[in-house]
């Protein structure tokens, strides 16, 4: 059976940005609530009293509160070690079968330098790598052969290492990536383990996004 409250709740999920706001309660309930009536009398199939849909808000507001905000926020402020590394290359090819023993190749080179990044991830049908900028001409020599699909310089990495209940924390990254979206930084690349991840932003922005996560610490 649908309720006022089932439909409103529905409706904030499908808008992550709106259910950030919600959650952090900087929204002004009663506009969102003659914003939502039309839609959500649709939704009911006959009429919804202004007054219903902000109390249902004021209601998953306290509950967004709690489900999203203070588990994720306790385990933020044990967020470990912030690590930034800049003058990064980005690299994705098309999948082939020869590109792995190339690859093994490259590898081989690069443990011959000292203090050099690098890592790599598969997808179906690509192939990312990402390694400093000093050594970018060993992945052009290596892979000279291969399909270039994208390449993109000039980036920085920020990792983070996450306490290990981020596992069993649902909307962790969710709730980090929102802050940076916020701010306008686009991410190039994502990495992770199970403890820590890696994100790829253009130098201009890394600062920027240094901070955004920083100040995850001391919400």
């Amino acid at each position: 059976m649908k309720t006022v409250s089932s439909i409103v709740e529905n409706y904030i999920k499908t808008k992550p940005f709106l259910l950030g706001a919600l959650s952090q309660n900087i929204i002004n309930l009663t506009s969102l609530a003659r914003n939502m009536m039309k839609e959500l009398e649709h939704e009911f199939d006959k009429d919804v009293k202004q007054g219903a849909i902000v109390m249902a808000l004021k209601r998953l507001s306290v509950d967004l509160d709690f489900r999203l905000n203070h588990r994720i926020v306790k385990l933020l402020k044990n967020i470990g070690e912030i690590t930034v590394r800049s003058s990064l290359c980005d690299f994705t090819f098309a999948v082939s079968d020869t590109f792995l023993n190339k690859q093994a190749a490259l590898i081989s080179e690069i443990n011959t330098f000292t203090d050099i990044f690098y890592t790599s991830s598969r997808g179906v049908s690509e192939i990312n790598i990402v390694v400093s900028e000093r050594v970018s001409h060993l992945v052009e020599k290596h892979f000279d052969t291969e399909k270039l699909l994208h390449r993109f310089d000039n980036l920085s990495s920020i990792t983070i290492k996450l306490p290990k209940d981020n596992v069993s924390t649902p909307g962790i990254y969710y709730f980090i990536f929102q802050r940076l979206a916020w701010e306008g930084i686009t991410i190039n690349e994502v990495i992770s383990t199970s403890y820590e991840f890696t994100i790829l932003v253009s130098e201009e922005e890394v600062d920027l996004a240094f901070r955004v996560i920083k100040d995850l610490k001391s919400l």
